[in-house]
């Protein structure tokens, strides 16, 4: 990625907040390479011709994957102790969006939100519903 590029990408692994007083430097370290690698890896698609769309919901399934972030692997528990998910994509050039809430026993939450939008019959889809879409797709 160069300080030129055309291209620009925003990136967040989850909700809440990691307090860098908390973590030591190799830690820190650790969550900045993994923003990275989700970044990098969107740029080089990006280069190669792929979509926009492509870029991001491949980006953000990198940060799902990986356990340091709470964005999937790593997510919290709810009081219940499990994990639900949350994802959101917009495409503005289509005015469409697709999200996705409190869904569990899917890995990337991201690449299920962006069906939705593209399937177009529906704009967010939660729990049980959103489970039964991901099954059908």
């Amino acid at each position: 990625m160069s300080s030129s590029s055309p291209y620009t990408l925003v990136l967040h692994g989850g909700a809440g907040s990691i307090r860098p007083d908390l973590l030591n430097n190799e830690q820190q370290e650790q969550f900045k390479l993994g923003l990275n690698d989700a970044i990098e890896h969107g740029f080089a698609l990006l280069e190669k011709g792929a979509t926009a769309m492509d870029a991001i919901c491949e980006a953000i399934s990198l940060l799902e994957d990986n356990p340091l972030f709470n964005a999937g692997k790593g997510a919290v528990y709810t009081h219940l102790g499990q994990q639900e998910l949350d994802a959101a994509v917009m495409d503005g050039k289509y005015l469409s969006a697709g999200a996705v809430a409190g869904v569990r026993l899917v890995k990337n939450p991201i690449q299920l939100a962006r069906q939705i939008m593209n399937d177009g019959r529906h704009v967010m889809l939660s729990g049980d519903g959103a489970l039964q879409f991901a099954q059908e797709h």
